[in-house]
């Protein structure tokens, strides 16, 4: 994984607006439905080579694929995994947007909100059925991977990329939202995800890819679960890291970057985790690099924790200094000052400049923010990299 040893490197979180030409047959396919799957892998080939072309053009440094074969950042997954099978039903907890989160401290302080919410925005290609744990999980996705890297990787060689990076989702994330009813325990059905992710995670690696792991679920489930007080959330994360640090066994950390979120991209979100109950449970995940919040209004202040919360040596800091929830695109003299306050705490070599999370974790046919927006805060990033560069160089 590249530092920024010279200049303020850039990235982003992964996910970028599924191309016109593959959400089709995308939702075909998600639904059971009949469609062309050669043209649709030749739909996604082109896709890939767009978005990694229009990032490079950009100045963005390490670049994804945007996700352009996958219905969502979790959904993905389902189709690699032996063990579960699609039901008639609505998922639960499936992850950003999901059912205008019912049961959340969210929706009990702001039902009003959500329920007008939930009829603006269209609903995921993904949504179409509940996904069950019912035999033994295993991996089964090694075609899959690889046709992905070798998109990217041809994409990236093509474009001149400096470096890529591929998400994969976490076990707590794929948990939370397909209910077990195979295992004993949830830290056996756990136990079993994080040994299947690990196929997918070193073959990412092997490739000489960056991984990226990631789990909202990790802070979301505070939110979700209205129930758990601080100390009780606390618990029940750190089993998830050390899940997650089994599923990166024998995998080196200079490859790793750990992304989580708090799931809801436009909402209220005064039931935020503070940064300050989390930054120390994150920091016991086995990565290189922490990607987080850090541009939304509501955690913007937080650099203050890194004063007192120590990065161990040899560790990135990716906050986000454009953020996924608005269509204001940032100024990049702010993007620079933000970038400039973390470099004075934590000192400019380890840190990269990202966004706050993906502009599209779900496949949509509208997505929440345009991509001509998207893409216009990507552009921004890259500028007020560019502009910190100078003042810290």
């Amino acid at each position: 994984m590249k530092r920024s040893t010279d200049r303020m490197r850039t990235t982003h979180v992964g996910s970028i607006a599924r191309l016109p030409q593959v959400v089709e047959p995308m939702l075909a396919r998600e639904r059971g439905q009949a469609y062309d799957d050669a043209a649709f892998k030749s739909a996604v080939r082109g896709a890939v080579t767009e978005v990694v072309r229009r990032q490079v053009e950009l100045g963005i440094d390490t670049v994804s694929d945007g996700e352009q074969s996958k219905s969502s950042f979790n959904n993905y997954i389902s189709e690699r995994l032996t063990g579960f099978e699609r039901r008639e039903g609505t998922p639960s907890g499936a992850g950003r947007g999901a059912v205008a989160w019912s049961g959340s401290r969210e929706r009990a302080v702001f039902p009003e909100f959500y329920e007008w919410y939930g009829r603006q925005v269209s609903e995921p290609l993904s949504a179409a059925g509940l996904v069950v744990c019912t035999g033994p999980v295993s991996y089964k996705g090694q075609a899959a991977v690889q046709a992905d890297i070798e998109n990217v990787k041809a994409a990236a060689a093509a474009a001149g990329a400096d470096e890529v990076f591929m998400p994969a989702v976490a076990a707590a994330t794929v948990a939370a939202s397909r209910p077990n009813e195979y295992y004993k325990t949830e830290e056996e059905y756990l136990q079993a995800l994080a040994d299947a992710l690990h196929e997918e995670y070193r073959a990412i690696i092997d490739a000489g890819l960056v991984l990226q792991v990631d789990d909202p679920r990790l802070i979301s489930q505070y939110t979700m679960a209205p129930e758990m007080d601080v100390a009780a959330w606390r618990r029940w994360a750190q089993a998830r890291v050390e899940v997650i640090n089994h599923s990166l066994r024998g995998l080196p950390t200079d490859m790793v970057r750990f992304h989580t979120c708090y799931s809801i991209d436009i909402g209220p979100r005064e039931s935020d985790l503070e940064l300050k109950d989390i930054a120390d449970v994150m920091l016991g995940l086995n990565a290189g690099a922490y990607s987080f919040e850090a541009a939304n209004p509501r955690h913007e202040h937080e650099y203050h924790v890194w004063e007192d919360v120590k990065l161990p040596d040899g560790k990135v800091l990716i906050p986000g200094v454009v953020s996924h929830t608005t269509h204001l695109v940032e100024h990049p003299e702010l993007i620079a000052e933000r970038l400039g306050r973390y470099a004075r705490i934590v000192g400019r070599e380890n840190l990269i400049a990202g966004a706050d999370c993906g502009f599209a974790a779900t496949a949509r046919t509208e997505p929440e923010i345009h991509p001509t927006v998207a893409w216009a805060k990507l552009k921004a990033l890259v500028a007020g990299a560019r502009l910190a560069s100078k003042q810290l160089w």
